[in-house]
């Protein structure tokens, strides 16, 4: 089931993308909304006190005035800011454009591919996060398989695209439980993980509306969001 919650979103996502058409864009923004503010409450509530604790435990007896911690998750921010220039902020939600596609573009294709592994990483050891992953990648398949639509990509191209996507949180997952390297290094890979899903959480929170401005309804969702997340 760990491994199916994030692959079947992607699925659901591009099924109701390609079948269905959905033109509120509204509702998805709101959705977006919602999946941010969860992804940012499971990421604050549940990783980062355990990295914390794994780094004080790890330099117990030593005088550290910084936590190297905090330099893993600024790596991860900074990481997913380079992802987005070739991905062009399709990770949340963010593409634009409509221009006739033939082939899949490929440094959206890799930057996205990668994102979605690295966010696979933790789930081995936080069940929760595969539901917070998985809220959050429902969304983002229907605007990305909306977007190669739009852009008249190839029919089986996109079918490739969004299934080899939906694979790799749960390959991430897969790896994380079977590769030492990650085990050794898991709260090190971990902070760069929160870097990233901060990053990612905070943009689709203010994103999701026009001019940036907080209605009601978006605070409604980010609060549902939040809520959702503490009883996780």
């Amino acid at each position: 089931m760990l491994y199916l919650i994030p692959l079947l979103s992607v699925i659901i996502g591009y099924v109701a993308a390609t079948f269905f058409r959905p033109k509120n864009k509204q509702n998805l923004k709101l959705l977006l909304a919602f999946s941010g503010s969860f992804l940012l409450a499971l990421t604050v509530s549940h990783l980062l006190p355990e990295v914390y604790e794994a780094s004080n435990h790890a330099h117990e007896g030593h005088d550290h005035t910084h936590s190297p911690v905090g330099i893993f998750i600024m790596i991860g921010i900074v990481f997913q800011i380079v992802l987005e220039y070739f991905s062009k902020g399709a990770e949340h939600g963010h593409v634009h454009g409509h221009e006739t596609m033939h082939h899949i573009p490929w440094s959206l294709f890799i930057s996205l591919c990668l994102h979605a592994l690295l966010e696979g990483l933790p789930v081995s050891h936080h069940h929760d996060l595969a539901w917070g992953i998985a809220i959050h990648h429902f969304p983002i398949a229907i605007i990305l398989t909306t977007f190669f639509i739009n852009s008249h990509l190839n029919k089986t191209a996109i079918f490739i695209f969004m299934m080899v996507f939906a694979s790799m949180t749960p390959l991430g997952t897969l790896l994380a439980g079977y590769l030492p390297f990650i085990s050794e290094y898991y709260s090190q890979i971990t902070a760069i993980v929160i870097g990233i899903l901060f990053h990612i959480s905070s943009t689709i929170i203010f994103e999701s509306s026009e001019g940036h401005k907080f209605n009601m309804a978006k605070l409604t969702a980010i609060i549902l969001g939040i809520i959702l997340a503490y009883f996780m």
